[in-house]
């Protein structure tokens, strides 16, 4: 199967997506954005931190 039934399904879905009447409920996605924990945005922290900072004495 070639790469074109997968990309009519897929500009299928992006035009039910852009022309689709949608409800947005704002009232749920407040309460799911004010419902993140603190430990998710710690661990948000840890993956901004550089692994190489303890190897600079080396470089030297």
């Amino acid at each position: 199967m070639g790469r074109g039934r997968a990309k009519a399904k897929q500009t299928k879905v992006a035009r039910e997506l852009k022309y689709s009447s949608h409800e947005t409920d704002f009232d749920a996605l407040q309460r799911e954005l004010s419902s993140s924990s603190p430990e998710y945005r710690h661990e948000d922290e840890k993956q901004d931190e550089d692994p190489y900072d303890g190897y600079d004495e080396y470089r030297r």
